[in-house]
């Protein structure tokens, strides 16, 4: 059996989890996030987004009635929509012309080819959708309608998913080489095995999981929520109107720029198990969307001056995530011939080598944003996740779940991408941590 597994690794996994703690917190992470997504519905419909209500309805005993109660029921009309969904989103991806691109070089060594076809596929998606909603074939608030059906659905097809790549990583892997196994089962099903398994020679099922299944679904559940309110109450807020715009801002940035997407540490450097497969799947389309489900059943009447204060502050989020981003595309497309903020770029050549021995140079840049903060892009990030979740204009405090999910998760991953760029280039990394000493903020942290 040809496997990579390195101690000392520069992508995935970088070490053994075969101990019972390790196991234990795998079973617990498969059990919670599960549950987590169920019991966000259960807040958003039953205690009108309140976390507090939820908790004292724990703390009384009266959460058991309400859980009980809920209808958490298989719902033919979601599954039809939801496999239809599927399908069409799988048909755009592996016929619809695109761009060729490259993936960066995995673990094994492989270039992988990928067609990135996903700004197409957004347009044709959103032109279907309306020209059905405008026929009367399908209902504009169909989601929501549906909604607590759907969570049923693709939980079970995450799930489904997780099982599938976890058993074909054994069988059938597309890459042998770039398989890791870290000595426990429940580990490596959750965190993955294979690297990119494929369904033939060009579906790729990690980038089509959280580009098509995942990202595609956030801006029709915001328009169907809308249309939802719109049902309900008679007009369209301005709130969900300037959350739905954020929401659409940062999926199209994510297919206008596929391409880079695929370098990035969820394509290049995570393995693909249930923490991709379900999250992607599951995760991403209930929790991130959070505001714009609130906001289908809640009118908020948030202040002319406040909604343009926050909206405009969730455009210099993005500003930042996609300028920060672009000049690191670009010092390392052009080998550091080139200019950022009107001036030749400081930067250090960092070398490492990859499994089949090879050395190989990488640019870490220490100017512009990058001079600033070691992690530039998160900064923008965050400022536009809280953005999102500010112009509700509410305290309920399931709306503010993805900004408070994202700072966890993106602070984390810092630590986990220095961890990493330490173990992948030595002294070397160190010394670009002299020269930019800040994680995020320059002068606090």
């Amino acid at each position: 059996m040809d496997v990579i597994q390195h101690k000392n690794a520069s992508w995935g996994r970088a070490h053994e989890r075969n101990t019972f703690k390790h196991q234990m917190m795998s079973v617990l992470f498969l059990l919670f996030c599960p549950l987590c997504v169920l019991v966000a519905n259960v807040i958003m419909c039953e205690y009108q987004g309140s976390i507090l209500s939820f908790l004292q309805a724990t703390a009384n005993g009266s959460i058991y009635r309400s859980l009980t109660a809920y209808d958490f029921q298989f719902d033919q009309s979601a599954l039809t929509a939801y496999t239809t969904w599927v399908l069409f989103q799988a048909a755009l991806f592996q016929y619809l012309p695109g761009k060729d691109s490259l993936g960066q070089q995995t673990p094994g060594g492989n270039i992988l080819p990928y067609r990135t076809n996903g700004l197409q596929a957004w347009f044709v998606t959103h032109i279907v959708f309306g020209v059905l909603c405008w026929m009367g074939v399908v209902d504009a608030a169909i989601v929501p309608k549906l909604w607590t059906g759907l969570i049923y659905v693709t939980n079970m097809a995450g799930v489904a998913l997780s099982i599938f790549v976890f058993f074909k990583a054994y069988i059938a892997p597309s890459y042998v080489r770039d398989r890791k196994f870290s000595g426990s089962m429940v580990y490596d099903f959750q965190m993955g095995i294979e690297h990119n398994p494929r369904i033939g020679e060009t579906f790729d099922l990690k980038l089509f999981t959280i580009g098509r299944v995942g990202m595609m679904s956030w801006t029709i559940i915001d328009i169907s929520n809308a249309a939802y309110q719109y049902q309900k109450f008679g007009s369209v807020s301005l709130s969900i109107i300037c959350v739905s715009l954020l929401h659409a801002v940062y999926v199209v940035d994510f297919f206008v720029y596929e391409d880079w997407y695929l370098r990035t540490i969820d394509i290049a450097h995570d393995h693909f198990g249930f923490y991709l497969a379900w999250g992607a799947t599951a995760w991403m389309p209930v929790m991130y969307t959070l505001q714009a489900q609130y906001l289908g059943q809640h009118q908020t009447d948030p202040s002319m001056a406040y909604v343009a204060f926050t909206f405009a502050a969730g455009l210099i989020g993005y500003y930042i995530f996609r300028t920060s981003n672009n000049h690191k595309d670009l010092v390392r497309s052009t080998d550091g011939r080139c200019t950022i903020w009107g001036a030749a770029p400081k930067f250090i050549r960092a070398k490492y080598t990859t499994s089949d021995g090879k050395l190989h140079e990488s640019i870490l840049l220490c100017s512009g944003w990058w001079g600033w903060s070691r992690h530039a892009n998160y900064v923008g990030d965050l400022i536009l996740s809280f953005a999102m979740c500010a112009l509700v204009g509410t305290t309920s405090g399931i709306v503010w779940f993805y900004g408070v999910y994202m700072g966890i998760l993106l602070i984390h991953r810092s630590y986990r991408c220095d961890k990493r760029c330490r173990d992948k280039y030595g002294k070397q990394w160190d010394e670009y941590i002299r020269t930019v000493p800040y994680r995020f903020v320059p002068g606090i942290w």
